[in-house]
């Protein structure tokens, strides 16, 4: 009789059993969770609340990218810091099923917009004369359906063949969270076959977007050599912004899923910074070097502080 699944629950072991470390890890990601979704809101609400900001369609994309970062922290941090303080540390099999459907359909969704932000600033730098015809709202609402067809496409597919995998005893991660490769390791079943699946829709989706990512903007920086110093300069800022928060999202999922081997020890720290610090570093990222956004966020404290 072939194996089936037996197990109700997994035990996350998190990212120590030491209780000392447990307590820091408590505090210092209770305050990361409360900087990140603080941050990605205020983001969001200045945008939303600026007329002048929202009609831009790099606006309305980093209003979106905010509040996929802050869906994406919750689904993982809250938990994290909970099983920091509990000796269980246990989660439903539904439970854990959830959590890897949410990581990655969040994801999957701020992939696309990452390139829909690339196209804009490609039409923006490229096609300047050409640029309110092409980026209307139309195609951005277009762009928005398709990031989120794509995350629940990819997303789906990802739960189909984990729900095929039989987990009949082990029921131990050794990580902070339910995700592929970790499972892979408890399945009563040779996992090959699932190993090179989770490379094809996601590690070998990370590599190719990531090159085409760097090449559309290698394009984009050799096209400024005919712009004046001013917009060179500009376009520069925007676009340094951008390729760094592209940088800091790729290159763990690369280091994640890119393989087709079983997990390392290191994964669990790059997926700290992939799943935790990424979306606290992301409006840091694009308010220290963007002037209208510091000027709005301003404008708004000051609104604020007069009612």
């Amino acid at each position: 009789m072939p194996n089936q699944t037996i197990v109700t629950e997994f035990i996350l072991l998190g990212l120590s059993q030491n209780p000392k470390v447990q307590k820091i890890v408590f505090v210092v990601f209770l305050f990361v969770y409360i900087a990140t979704i603080g941050g990605n809101i205020i983001i969001a609400v200045t945008i939303l609340g600026n007329p002048a900001l929202l009609g831009s369609p790099m606006y309305f994309f980093l209003a979106f990218l905010s509040f996929l970062d802050a869906c994406i922290t919750s689904v993982i941090t809250p938990k994290m810091i909970a099983d920091s303080l509990d000796g269980s540390k246990t989660i439903s099999f539904e439970g854990c099923m959830i959590q890897i459907f949410a990581e990655h359909f969040f994801a999957a969704v701020e992939v696309i917009v990452l390139i829909a932000m690339a196209y804009d600033r490609y039409v923006a730098i490229c096609k300047p004369l050409h640029y309110s015809s092409i980026m209307n709202w139309r195609l951005c609402g277009t762009l928005v359906g398709v990031a989120w067809a794509g995350g629940f496409l990819h997303s789906i597919i990802q739960i189909i063949f984990t729900l095929q995998l039989p987990f009949c005893g082990p029921n131990v991660i050794d990580h902070f969270m339910c995700d592929l490769f970790p499972l892979l390791e408890l399945a009563c079943t040779d996992t090959y076959v699932y190993a090179l699946l989770v490379f094809a829709n996601s590690g070998s989706i990370c590599i190719i977007i990531f090159s085409m990512l760097l090449i559309s903007y290698g394009v984009i920086l050799f096209s400024l050599r005919n712009h004046s110093s001013e917009g060179r300069w500009k376009a520069l800022s925007t676009c340094g912004s951008h390729i760094a928060v592209v940088i800091s999202f790729f290159v763990p999922c690369i280091f994640i899923y890119a393989r087709c081997t079983s997990a390392s020890s290191f994964e669990k720290k790059v997926a700290v910074f992939d799943a935790i610090m990424t979306p606290l570093l992301n409006p840091m990222i694009y308010t220290f070097r963007n002037k209208e956004m510091k000027n709005a966020i301003r404008k708004m404290w000051k609104r604020c502080k007069m009612v």
